[in-house]
């Protein structure tokens, strides 16, 4: 891939002499006058290095530059005559600073420099994750089926101009097998977008997926690229396809099968290599059948399928494998956590059906972990209602809840069920829109 550049200078002549001299020299280079939009930027595109004026760098001690490393930007200073800005550059962590007025040459050499570096350092921690990925695949699980999966991955993660498919319930891990789709692939060093269909108008999501001219519709007051064009060399993982409009069906279809798109309001074509890994939580055969998924398309997305099991089909000791490791995982975030888990905690999480599956596991034990915060071992007492009681024979059981737990368990349930439409779920549930919201934020919900 082409090393990227984000020159930013308060200069429009000096940001079009020097963009141009390293355009000639092979850098993909964006430029920026003035230090904000340089940040917003940087957070879009991910640049190997960015070229940025001292004046645009936030003042005494240049404390943008932190800004622009937290993007894992190798940062080239442009610095005034002596020794003390150079040194102040240093010290706030550029990775080399260059006089302003040392010229052209000067300034290329010293890109040539940071790419190198920024190469190496990212090719290194594209090693590392990869390894950590690796590690990650132990995730799925141990048993036959779920290492028939993890075998696939693997397999999968190498083919990388490959489109696959992700199938099953909400809350699956379908996120968590991109990303290790990705992080295993060669892929690895370059960005990992994701998008979701639902919840956007086709305006803001063709936007969002293809880019758009200025002047494509009444917003776009400037030229915009899209996550294909951003993700070139990497992945984007495209959630909820089954809610991707009719109308933007056919560029897809036309990407996928061409590497080729137009951004909204363009009229010219444009090529990514990005990888695409779309996910669904539906039946997409239906789908088709209703009209409203095109048939061609569903035939190009479907071709590599796989197809991840709820939570409660699967093995036991998968299951309870999966408790001990979000567990695991929870107790680095929330402080104080109680470090073990009773017996009796594991037998009921154990024998829950969890229609919300691990999203659903992961919620039940961090509200749990902070309701038992400081205690050597969490306890029956810390679950929520629901998973109090032991389960009796039969449906005919009663389960110990407050009135606010069963409210809080309703609303989750009607949110999950409605796939996070805060509308259908409010007529569900028969209360106004604002009052569901009120509720959200009372019971710390996220849908």
């Amino acid at each position: 891939m082409t090393d990227s550049i984000l020159l930013i200078h308060g200069d429009a002549e000096t940001l079009r002499t020097a963009g141009s001299h390293l355009e000639q020299l092979g850098y993909d280079v964006t430029r920026e006058l003035n230090g904000d939009a340089g940040l917003l930027t940087a957070e879009r595109i991910r640049p190997g290095v960015v070229l940025l004026h001292h004046a645009l760098a936030g003042g005494a001690g240049f404390p943008a530059v932190a800004g622009y490393r937290a993007h894992l930007a190798a940062v080239v200073l442009l610095v005034p005559p002596g020794e003390g800005a150079a040194l102040a550059g240093l010290e706030a962590g550029a990775e080399l600073t260059v006089e302003e007025s040392a010229g052209l040459p000067m300034m290329a050499a010293a890109t040539a420099r940071a790419a190198e570096r920024i190469r190496a350092r990212r090719a290194a921690e594209t090693l590392m994750r990869m390894g950590m990925a690796r590690q990650g695949v132990a995730w799925l699980g141990s048993q036959a089926p779920m290492r028939e999966i993890a075998r696939q991955v693997e397999v999968l993660s190498q083919t990388d101009r490959t489109t696959v498919l992700l199938q099953g319930e909400q809350g699956v891990g379908k996120g968590y097998v991109a990303r290790l789709l990705h992080d295993l692939s060669p892929r690895a060093s370059a960005a990992f977008f994701q998008c979701r269909c639902a919840g956007l108008s086709p305006t803001a999501l063709d936007s969002l997926l293809f880019g758009h001219e200025k002047g494509a519709f009444p917003e776009a007051t400037a030229r915009r690229q899209g996550l294909l064009e951003l993700g070139d060399g990497g992945t984007l993982y495209l959630q909820d396809v089954a809610d991707l409009p009719l109308e933007l069906q056919p560029k897809l279809l036309r990407y996928l099968e061409g590497r080729i798109f137009r951004r909204m309001g363009g009229t010219r074509d444009l090529q990514a290599d990005t990888r695409m890994i779309v996910a669904t939580d539906r039946a997409l055969p239906q789908e088709v059948e209703a009209e409203r998924l095109r048939e061609d398309l569903y035939f190009r997305i479907s071709g590599v399928t796989l197809t991840l099991p709820p939570l409660r089909d699967r093995a036991a000791e998968d299951r309870d494998a999966m408790v001990l490791r979000v567990h695991e995982d929870l107790l680095r975030q929330v402080p104080g956590s109680a470090p073990s888990l009773s017996t009796d905690v594991r037998e009921r999480l154990l024998a829950y059906p969890w229609p919300g599956n691990i999203r659903e596991l992961r919620q039940v034990l961090d509200r749990a972990l902070l309701l038992g915060r400081g205690q050597p071992m969490l306890q029956v007492e810390h679950l929520p209602g629901e998973l109090r009681a032991r389960p009796g024979p039969g449906d005919r059981r009663h389960t110990p809840m407050t009135l606010d737990e069963m409210e809080h368990l309703q609303i989750e349930r009607a949110l999950r069920y409605h796939a996070g439409n805060r509308t259908r779920a409010s007529k569900e549930l028969g209360i106004s829109r604002a009052t569901l919201i009120n509720k959200i934020k009372l019971y710390g919900l996220t849908d």
